[in-house]
């Protein structure tokens, strides 16, 4: 944590407080354990009778729970989010696929711009680790692992949207993290081992890249929306192609 952390008021409500900022800002994320009470005092300037009074609050408000000997983590803000019949009912109905392109590049597009404005030092090493290691990974050779690249896809994406700072688009955005992941397993299995939508995706990923890092708000918007709508007009010409066989096959055995 960076020392800046140190708090003017230092009552347990004013700990209790700026805590919840850090975790709605993602400096704490959901599962992650805090930093010792220890290594918490010593950055927020305050007790350890106050930071305890204050971890009190948080815990008595469910924003974290106490691990048997291993402290206090963040809890799951939004708990059973993707066992609810909705979700199931999104991710068995593949029509849905195409609403979820939609949603993301609304959501996306945004995130990028304001990623472009907003990123930090700290934000811009992040984002470039994930974009590396996705080219990297895609890089190795000419068979790609659809899970690991869906994985290392959402990572760069999801690493975009926290440097947006806003902290309602980001936990939007994770409380949609199976249909997320589902989408991009859905992009990599059907569009990756063809040459031409691979080497959109891969140009597209390194266009949305440049903006955000560059400090191009309205490059970086354009690019993600032109990125996830490019995605879905391909997987609608492989359905089209799909339904042309089909009919195709069909006309056949009516002939033989």
């Amino acid at each position: 944590m960076p020392r800046e952390l140190s708090l003017p008021a230092r009552t347990p409500d004013a700990i209790a407080a700026h805590l919840e900022q850090l975790i709605l800002d993602g400096v704490f994320r959901p599962g992650q354990l805090l930093p010792s009470e220890r290594r918490l005092c010593e950055r927020l300037g305050v007790s350890r009778t106050s930071l305890r009074e204050g971890l009190r609050v948080l815990r008595s408000k469910g924003i974290i729970v106490t691990r048997q000997g291993q402290g206090s983590a963040v809890a799951a803000l939004l708990p059973g989010r993707d066992d609810s019949p909705l979700m199931h009912l999104f991710r068995d109905h593949p029509r849905t696929l195409f609403d979820l392109l939609e949603v993301r590049s609304l959501l996306e597009g945004e995130s990028a711009r304001l990623a472009a404005e907003r990123a930090t030092p700290a934000d811009r090493v992040v984002i470039q680790r994930r974009y590396e290691a996705m080219v990297e990974f895609v890089q190795k050779g000419e068979t790609v692992e659809v899970e690991r690249l869906a994985h290392l896809d959402h990572a760069f994406h999801l690493a975009i949207s926290q440097a947006s700072h806003n902290p309602v688009l980001v936990h939007t955005l994770q409380s949609l993290t199976d249909l997320l992941l589902s989408s991009v397993f859905a992009s990599v299995k059907n569009l990756y081992h063809r040459e031409a939508p691979r080497q959109m995706i891969n140009r597209q990923h390194a266009r949305l890249y440049r903006a955000v890092m560059e400090g191009k708000p309205q490059a970086a918007r354009r690019a993600a929306v032109d990125h996830l709508d490019g995605i879905g007009e391909q997987l609608r010409e492989i359905e089209a192609e799909e339904r042309r066989l089909e009919r195709s096959a069909i006309r056949l055995d009516v002939w033989e």
